[in-house]
């Protein structure tokens, strides 16, 4: 319904009756606290949840340096294993290289002991292991001596030198036990 003031006067404004805060004011405070708790449980929340993102990443990034590191790891071991077997065909071939020169060595011994032995000539050398047969012919029974005191005579050096090079050169002569001897 319409009110109307016939009086003309302007009606007083009933005085509101003021309220009790004394029962409100803990509500507000627990509201208050509720509210800051929360913003500092999230404040944590999102710290906490970035700093485990990070650290999954870390350990995503470690895994993958790992497999990475074992993958190296086994393709040193493999390059140690092919280097072994190298190293292995490498000494191999030093040893028959060192092997191989003691036929030349034997002929140049021969040969010198042979063009220093006068009337003395070798018509056949066979080589059995370590058996070495001559058979040859001679003017004279001591060039026959003289060509085996000149082959079981101690190792002797002599030094030539070259005019035209400056170089040095060592010639050995060996007795023929040392050249069969195993190494």
């Amino acid at each position: 319904m319409i009110r109307i003031n016939l009086l003309g006067q302007i009606r007083p404004k009933a005085a509101r009756r003021p309220v009790d805060t004394g029962a409100a004011l803990p509500v507000v405070f627990i509201g208050a606290g509720l509210v800051l708790g929360a913003l500092v449980l999230g404040f944590f929340y999102y710290t906490w949840s970035n700093q485990l993102n990070k650290e999954n990443a870390e350990i995503k990034k470690l895994q993958t340096q790992k497999t990475d590191l074992e993958q190296t790891k086994l393709q040193v071991e493999a390059f140690e294993k092919q280097k072994v077997v190298l190293q292995q065909r490498v000494s191999t071939i030093e040893q028959l290289q060192r092997d191989r020169t003691g036929g030349q060595e034997l002929l140049d011994m021969v040969a010198n002991t042979v063009s220093r032995t006068e009337n003395l000539w070798l018509t056949e050398m066979t080589r059995h292991g370590n058996t070495l047969s001559l058979q040859g012919s001679s003017a004279s029974v001591n060039s026959v001596a003289n060509f085996i005191t000149a082959l079981s005579a101690p190792a002797t050096s002599r030094r030539s030198k070259s005019r035209k090079r400056n170089r040095t050169t060592r010639v050995e002569y060996r007795p023929l036990h040392s050249i069969f001897q195993q190494r």
